[in-house]
């Protein structure tokens, strides 16, 4: 049966072969393989369409042994800390007051027109008297889904991240702590299959560099390389990230926060159901076969910091 998949523009499906090993003599095949390895696992019930599988495989690079341990864990994680990365309620008023202030935005022009998608994360515009850091980061988490399902660049090319602090306090920072911080940082490591490229850090505030020095041990060598710290120096980050790749507000050229908070509110609501479904999926702990997944000593602050692994 053919893979029920969006075709790849001519530029992305040369970049696929190129950069990611993909072969779509053999995505079939490849896809087949990847199912036959989930139907045989028995604590594992992930969504099954073909757009939302070869997301793995391609965050993997084909790597058959990668994308099941990526699948896994993603399912692993969201079953276990449903509170930070399953989100079932898109139509959730919180959740759509957070969305509305564009704290968050997906730009809709690529780097360089055919190169990864970039995200902004303004958290100065999320009050902390009313919401927490967690209720943010579920509508971080429902537009990396949407991604993941839709964005066929973020998807070959990954994701370029900018975090503006303009306006942040240091309350914004004391919302996140270790353990937090650790979990959020396996999930994005090894959990979620969009390949974040850089992670660039703009108007930073009195306080950034304690939650800095704080995350950055818990990332591999390769994520820490990926690291660019600006303080208020725009030049530093245009130099990066050309100004026309910004959005209007920012004096670039890519789409006005307003349009793009309106393009999102219409996916949500079109993505309500899928959300919903969400909670019908995930892993069951008592079905997994060998030795059952040490959670206390993988995110126990104290304890080392140990790969989570999956056969």
């Amino acid at each position: 049966m053919t893979p029920q998949i969006r075709p790849l523009t001519p530029e992305l499906q040369k970049l696929a072969k190129e950069q990611l090993k993909e072969d779509p003599e053999r995505l079939e095949a490849d896809l087949q393989s990847f199912k036959t390895w989930i139907e045989q696992q028995p604590h594992l019930n992930p969504r099954m369409d073909d757009q939302f599988l070869v997301a793995f495989l391609r965050g993997c690079k084909y790597s058959l042994e990668r994308a099941k341990s990526k699948l896994d864990k993603y399912y692993t994680l969201k079953t276990k800390y449903p509170e930070y990365f399953l989100v079932s309620n898109t139509k959730d008023s919180k959740f759509r007051e957070i969305h509305q202030t564009g704290a968050l935005i997906y730009l809709p022009t690529p780097l360089y027109e055919n190169g990864p998608r970039i995200a902004i994360w303004r958290m100065g515009l999320v009050s902390v008297e009313k919401y927490t850091m967690l209720e943010a980061m579920q509508v971080a988490q429902a537009m990396q889904e949407i991604a993941i399902l839709e964005d066929d660049y973020a998807n070959v090319n990954g994701v370029v991240f900018i975090m503006d602090m303009k306006g942040a306090t240091a309350a914004h920072l004391f919302q996140m702590t270790p353990s937090m911080a650790k979990k959020f940082t396996v999930f994005s490591e090894e959990a979620l299959p969009l390949r974040l490229k850089a992670q660039h850090f703009i108007n930073t505030i009195t306080g950034f560099e304690q939650l800095f020095n704080m995350f950055k041990p818990m990332m591999s060598k390769k994520m820490q390389s990926r690291l660019f710290v600006h303080g208020n120096k725009m030049g530093l980050l245009t130099e990066q990230i050309p100004l026309k790749y910004l959005p209007v507000e920012y004096g670039g050229e890519n789409g006005t926060t307003q349009e793009i908070v309106d393009a999102m509110e219409k996916k949500l609501d079109e993505y309500a159901d899928f959300f919903q479904e969400n909670a019908n999926f995930g892993t069951d702990e008592s079905l997994r076969p060998g030795k059952p997944i040490d959670f206390e000593g993988l995110f126990g602050v104290e304890g080392s910091f140990r790969k989570l692994n999956v056969d």
